[in-house]
C-alpha cells in the first residue's frame, strides 16, 4: 500500500486518507493508483463493512495533479496529456457503503473523487468546483452526468460551465451534502453514522445499496420490475424475520432510553 494512502481499520470499518497534504492531496499518478490499489482491497476483505474516504491537511483533493500532467515535475511523462487510472471505478465496484467526509476543497477530479462516495458530509470547510473547463479537460469519472442527477441539469450546468465555487452550506441545500458539521465533529459523525449502518444486516446492506445504484442507472419503470425481481429472489426464513424483529425493537429501546 501506498504511503500516500493510508488505511485504518476498526471494528468492521476502513478510513482511507488520502495523505499529500502538501499538494492538498492532488491526484499525481502514484496517489491515482494508490487509491485505486486501497478501493481494490478493501473491495475483497470480508472483514470491512463501511468505508470512510476522506483528506489528510486542509483539502480533501485538488484534483488532477497539473504540474505532473504539464511536465513541469521530474520524472513528467512527454507527449500528449495522460488521464490513465481511474479510481473512482475501483471505489464504484466496491460492495460497501461508501462515506466521503468532505474536510475541505474538492475540486475537478477531487470533485468526481467526492461523487464516487454513497454518502456525502461536510465540513463547515468542504467547497466544491468543477474546473474543467477551465482547464481545457472533459471528464472521464462521472462528474458530468452524475452532478446533475444529485443536483438538477441547471445547477449542474452553473457549476460546471463556470468553474465557482459552491460553498459547503450551498451544497447541503441543494442536496449535495447529507450533512454539515465543524471541523472537529466530520469523522466522529462519519464513525457514528458508519456504526449506524455495521447495526443493519451485513448482506443487506450490500444488496440494497445495489438495488439503489442498479435501478438509478435505468428508467423508472424498469428499476421498479428490477426491485420486484429481487424481491421475488431475496429469501427470508420466518426465525431471520423473528430475530431481526427482536433487534429492531432492542435498538429503539435503546435510542429512546438514551
Amino acid at each position: 500500500m501506498s504511503e500516500l494512502v493510508l488505511v485504518e481499520k476498526s471494528n468492521a470499518i476502513a478510513t482511507v486518507t488520502l495523505n499529500r497534504p502538501e499538494a492538498m492531496n492532488a491526484l499525481s499518478t502514484r496517489l491515482r493508483n494508490g487509491i485505486t490499489a486501497a478501493f481494490t482491497e478493501l473491495s475483497k476483505d470480508e472483514e470491512t463493512r463501511v468505508i470512510i474516504l476522506t483528506g489528510a491537511g486542509r483539502a480533501f483533493c485538488a484534483g488532477l495533479d497539473l504540474k505532473e500532467l504539464g511536465g513541469e515535475t521530474e520524472g513528467s511523462a512527454e507527449g500528449p496529456v495522460s488521464l490513465e487510472g481511474d479510481p473512482v471505478e475501483s471505489m464504484n465496484l466496491c460492495t460497501q457503503p461508501i462515506i466521503g467526509a468532505i474536510n475541505g476543497v474538492a475540486i475537478t477530479g477531487g470533485f468526481e473523487l467526492a461523487l464516487g462516495c454513497d454518502i456525502l458530509i461536510g465540513s463547515t470547510n468542504a467547497r466544491f468546483s468543477d474546473t474543467h473547463s477551465r482547464v481545457g479537460v472533459i471528464p472521464g469519472w462521472g462528474l458530468s452526468q452524475k452532478l446533475s442527477r444529485m443536483i438538477g441539469i441547471g445547477r449542474a450546468k452553473e457549476l460546471s460551465l463556470t468553474g465557482n465555487y459552491l460553498s459547503a452550506d450551498q451544497a447541503e441545500r441543494w442536496g449535495l451534502l447529507n450533512h454539515v458539521v465543524e471541523p472537529e465533529e466530520l469523522l466522529p459523525f462519519c464513525r457514528k453514522l458508519a456504526e449506524d449502518m455495521l447495526s443493519c444486516v451485513p448482506e443487506m446492506v450490500w444488496k440494497y445499496k445495489a438495488l439503489i445504484d442498479d435501478g438509478y442507472a435505468i428508467n423508472f419503470g424498469d428499476a421498479m420490475k428490477l426491485e420486484k425481481e429481487r424481491s421475488r429472489a431475496h429469501v427470508v426464513s420466518k426465525e431471520g424475520v423473528r430475530e431481526r424483529r427482536a433487534a429492531i425493537q432492542g435498538r429503539g429501546r435503546t435510542q429512546v432510553s438514551s
